[in-house]
């Protein structure tokens, strides 16, 4: 049985030709899967029908729930309102653009179930599945990415991918987040990462989108990724220091346990001397020869 309760976030500007498809598929995906889970869509300013494709589909399926946004939009802004309105226990960051698949969901799932905190998915691993990516932002991905994995020693090869799963405990406590657009993709992988969660990395399938253009522009996206990566970076230097106090109070707390161990030991073999030399000294019982003792 499935105790962990899975909140699906699908930020969505303008997505109506999308949506229709992604959200039954995604449903019906759960479903199968026997995952408890919620859908929540959150619309962010949009000024096409994408609230009203929603809640036309939220009759046939009651997971799906519909969050309204107003301006200023962007996707870092709805993803965060989707957090504050997110009711489960594991959380799922997903595209309204039909880019990602309901299956690798249901694996993320699986592996927190394993334990872990959280899960990156990546589209440059054995395994992984890419179709019409665009070559100049396939340069600019993995020049980024690769520039995040020497920076912080860290074998996952994706991080700028919005499509990841974190347990709702990380969420709160590498919050809050402050991204107003897409660099909260590298705000929260990297601030689950400085905090040493455990974290597994799995190939997944990624499929250009087939109607309408992408929210994400390069040149904006630079300067927004290079203030995220400051911010973390100094917050991973005080955190850096946090856990070094935190290591030499832990060792101060053990020395200091040992200490009173010993005292404790050293008075209880006092009280022992005490006793002992108290008692009265006791001649053992002499039976004459060829006798027994009754």
């Amino acid at each position: 049985m499935n105790d962990l309760k899975l909140t699906v976030v699908i930020p969505a500007h303008n997505e109506e030709q999308n949506l229709p498809a992604v959200l039954t598929d995604l449903a019906s995906e759960l479903r199968q899967s026997g995952i408890p889970c919620e859908i929540v869509v959150v619309n962010d300013n949009s000024r096409d029908g994408t609230a009203a494709v929603v809640q036309g589909l939220m009759a046939a399926e009651d997971c799906i729930r519909l969050v309204n946004r107003t301006a200023p939009n962007g996707f870092g802004r709805a993803v965060r309102t989707g957090i504050e309105n997110a009711t489960g226990d594991v959380i799922v960051i997903y595209m309204a653009d039909a880019s990602d698949h309901p299956i690798d969901v249901v694996r993320y799932y699986r592996k927190i179930e394993e334990g872990y905190d959280c899960v990156f998915g990546s589209r440059f691993v054995p395994g992984s599945q890419v179709v019409e990516y665009p070559p100049l932002k396939l340069v600019a991905n993995r020049i980024v990415n690769k520039l995040m994995q020497w920076f912080f020693f860290v074998p996952f090869n994706d991080l700028t991918n919005a499509f990841k799963a974190y347990r709702m405990s990380v969420v709160r406590d590498c919050g809050p987040y402050r991204a107003c657009h897409f660099n909260i993709t590298i705000e929260m992988s990297l601030n689950a990462i400085i905090r040493k969660y455990n974290i597994a990395q799995i190939p997944i399938a990624w499929t250009g989108r087939t109607w309408g253009s992408s929210n994400l522009r390069l040149r904006e996206m630079g300067r927004r990724y290079l203030a995220t990566l400051l911010k973390v970076i100094a917050e991973r230097l005080l955190i850096a220091d946090d856990l070094l106090a935190e290591r030499l109070a832990a060792s101060a707390r053990r020395e200091s346990e040992l200490i009173e161990q010993r005292n404790r030991l050293r008075t209880l073999e006092q009280r022992v001397s005490e006793i002992e030399e108290r008692l009265p000294a006791v001649e053992p019982l002499r039976v004459a020869p060829g006798r027994e003792a009754a």
